[in-house]
């Protein structure tokens, strides 16, 4: 489902008109929802960088949202840094200026990480990390779109039925369709996507 369609449908399900701005705004509201409740490939991205020598500090990517990991290529050999406070790495490195290959990593602010020890060299190092991709409403085609509308939709749904102060049951509906499609969005992507048949097994449901 596509941008256009996911309105077109809203309107006509409400039987309303909306804004372009109102109908942005309810797709954007459910979007925010879904990828903060469901972790599924489109919300990872990966990023490559260097690490400045004798600086303790590294820039995060602009959308960057949460780490999943943070590795070191030295020599090619990837090693993976361990995510602590702040307030360890501080205290494990005292002083900045002691250097080596930075074996911790901590968020600094919302720009950027701190490293300890500060890196002894411009190490190239790899992010994998959770953003939020770009909305439906700018992308037109997304993959939540295209994989599981009935997501979008139902969420949007209640979004607009709540701003046009609609009736309670009716809200309740489409509630409940919008946790339906959640529930099966979640088997996907917390559950299928994070194991195969081989080393986890087929899933199997109880039969009595």
């Amino acid at each position: 489902m596509n941008y256009t369609e996911l309105t077109t449908n809203i309107a006509d399900i409400c039987e309303n008109t909306f804004t372009a701005d109102q109908l942005a705004m309810f797709t954007m509201q459910a979007e925010q929802k879904i990828y903060e409740t469901v972790q599924f490939p489109s919300l990872r991205a990966n990023a490559s960088s260097t690490m400045a020598a004798s600086n303790s500090f590294l820039t995060v990517p602009t959308d960057y949202l949460y780490p999943h990991s943070l590795a070191v290529l030295n020599g090619g050999t990837y090693t993976y840094l361990i995510q602590k406070d702040s307030n360890f790495i501080r205290e494990a490195y005292p002083n900045p200026t002691v250097e080596g290959v930075p074996k911790y990593y901590a968020l600094f602010d919302e720009d950027s990480f701190l490293l300890g020890p500060t890196p002894d060299d411009n190490y190239v190092v790899e992010l994998h990390y959770g953003y939020h991709p770009e909305s439906i409403v700018t992308a037109t085609n997304t993959w939540l779109g295209d994989n599981f509308d009935s997501a979008l939709l139902n969420g949007a749904l209640v979004e607009a039925l709540r701003f046009m102060k609609g009736e309670e049951d009716m809200v309740a509906v489409y509630d409940k369709l919008y946790l339906q499609a959640i529930g099966l969005l979640k088997q996907l992507g917390d559950g299928k996507l994070r194991r195969d048949s081989y080393r986890s097994g087929q899933l199997r449901a109880n039969v009595g």
